[in-house]
Parts: structure tokens; C-alpha cells; sequence
């Protein structure tokens, strides 16, 4: 059977010295809102907001007064002020150790950026809550770095603005923690009798004692889109009062909807808006 035989040499298999493969790790992040996978490169042109749904990831507070800032440049402010342990405070490990950790995690001194420059032109001092340390929980060196930031805008007649993220009081420091909000409840008093702006951006989440003083009391407070705003968590108030609380308590939207936030904002238009209204706050003969 000749019509049968292989007349033609076999076509040989190349042989490849080293496996080649294509590898995907970092490159996509999924979206936990729409589930579609979104390329690490767009997302960060995107201001880490989904392109697909708008959903808005966790953003840094460096990220955020390099976005508010004109050309992003800031002079930072305070990067001395550190948290302490006056309390001698352990759990399942020591305060220290867990300032430390935080410190090489998030790669910054404390739960809170803040910087001085230019945001359309006005003279700007800007301070970002920052959730990777400590859950953005407020200590006294948080609450003494916001009010040191007021306190310069006042003698410097310039305007506030703040980014908060944060779970709230830092338990490990006691009632020092809360102290900070009366303490920079009086700073913001101070400024408005100055006639100066303070304007406040609620982020995804802003919760506890930040919710129940500073965050709340700007002249306008806008927030990102769903983000999580109240004092105590839904969890604890159901339990609290045994009740279901209605869809979308406690998020921006909800919150707009009963005037408790003035307005929310897309992250992609955020700079825009606060540019806008310092046009009009600043205005001399307005705010005159």
C-alpha cells in the first residue's frame, strides 16, 4: 500500500530553550462593583474610578493633593508630627509596634498628608486622610496636624480643604483622641470668623468621631459616590435598634437626598468643582 506511505519528512517540532509564557499578575484589577477586569494603566488615568460603572476605589492621600494641587506641586506640611504612646497601650500587640507597622505599610509618617500651594490659583491648605495607616483613625497627631493646617490658613488667609477617610477615634489613645475633636472643632471656629473657606470632601469611609466633628461642619461638603458616611456602622445600628435600615443608608447618596451633604461628586470632576467654588469663596468683594 504505497499510496499509503509517507513520502515527505516529518515537519520536526522546534524546540524553544526556555517555556515562554504570557503573565497577567498586576496588570488587571477586577471591579467589585461590575466585575469587569480593568487595565492597571487606565485605571490610574481614571483616578482609580471604574470606566465600565464608576466605581471608586480606595485612593491614597498623596494621590489626592497631587490631584487638587495646580501641576501637583505642594510644599508638605508637619511630616514631624508623629503619634506617641502616652498610654503604655497593648492589645494583641503594642501601640508602638503598631505605629511601626503602619509607618512601613503605608509608607507614611501618620493617618494624614497635608500641604500647602496653589488650587486654581488661591492659595490652598489641603489635608488627606489616608485609610493603609491604622484604618485612617484620628490620634492626637492627627488632630494637631489639621489644626496646625487651620491655624496657618487663618494667618496666611488662605482656604481649608479636607479629605477625610477614617474609622474614626484611635482607640489606643484614649480619651487623648478624642479630645482632637473639640480641639479642631475651635480651629474651624477660628477660621470662619475669619471669613476663610473650609471646604470638606467626604470619602469612602468616613466614619466615628471624624464624622461626628470636623468632617461635618465645612461650609460645603461634598462626597464621593457611595461612599460610607455616618458615625456608627449600619451593623450596630441594626442591632441597636432591631430594625432593617432602609437601601443605601449612610451613603452619599442617601445623604444628599436627606441634606446632609451638599453635593456629590465624581473623583474625575472633583478639582473642577473645588476650583469652582473657591472662585466664588474667595471672591474679595463677595466675601467681603
Amino acid at each position: 500500500m504505497s499510496w499509503f506511505r509517507r513520502d515527505k519528512p516529518k515537519i520536526e517540532e522546534q524546540e524553544h530553550d526556555e517555556e515562554q509564557t504570557v503573565r497577567t499578575e498586576g496588570i488587571f484589577v477586577k471591579c467589585p462593583d461590575c466585575d469587569n477586569a480593568l487595565y492597571k494603566r487606565e485605571l490610574a488615568d481614571s483616578h482609580e474610578v471604574c470606566t465600565h460603572c464608576g466605581y471608586h476605589f480606595r485612593y491614597t492621600a498623596v494621590e489626592r493633593l497631587r490631584d487638587l494641587f495646580d501641576d501637583g506641586r505642594y510644599e508638605k506640611l508637619d511630616e514631624e508630627v508623629t503619634s506617641g504612646d502616652p498610654l503604655e497601650f497593648t492589645d494583641s500587640k503594642r501601640y508602638v509596634d503598631r505605629i511601626q507597622q503602619a509607618k512601613e505599610v503605608s509608607g507614611l509618617p501618620e493617618a494624614i498628608v497635608s500641604g500647602k500651594g496653589m488650587a486654581g490659583g488661591h492659595l490652598t491648605f489641603a489635608g488627606a486622610m489616608d485609610m493603609s495607616f491604622i484604618g485612617g483613625s484620628m490620634g492626637s497627631a492627627v488632630g494637631e496636624t489639621i489644626t496646625r493646617l487651620i491655624e496657618r490658613a487663618v494667618d496666611e488667609r488662605g482656604a481649608v480643604i479636607i479629605f477625610s477617610a477614617s474609622g474614626g477615634a484611635r482607640m489606643q489613645e484614649g480619651t487623648l483622641s478624642l479630645m482632637q475633636m473639640g480641639k479642631i472643632s475651635a480651629a474651624l471656629q477660628r477660621l470662619h470668623d475669619a471669613r476663610l473657606p473650609f471646604i470638606s470632601v467626604l470619602t469612602d469611609p468616613t466614619t466615628g468621631g471624624v464624622t461626628a466633628s470636623f468632617a461635618m461642619l465645612g461650609d460645603v461638603i461634598l462626597a464621593e459616590p457611595k461612599a460610607l458616611i455616618g458615625f456608627a456602622g449600619p451593623r450596630v445600628i441594626e442591632q441597636t435598634i432591631r430594625q432593617k435600615l432602609p437601601k443605601g443608608f449612610q451613603r452619599s447618596e442617601f445623604l444628599l437626598e436627606h441634606g446632609m451633604v451638599d453635593m456629590v461628586v465624581d473623583r474625575r470632576e472633583m478639582k473642577e468643582t473645588i476650583i469652582r467654588m473657591l472662585d466664588f469663596m474667595m471672591n474679595k468683594q463677595i466675601a467681603a
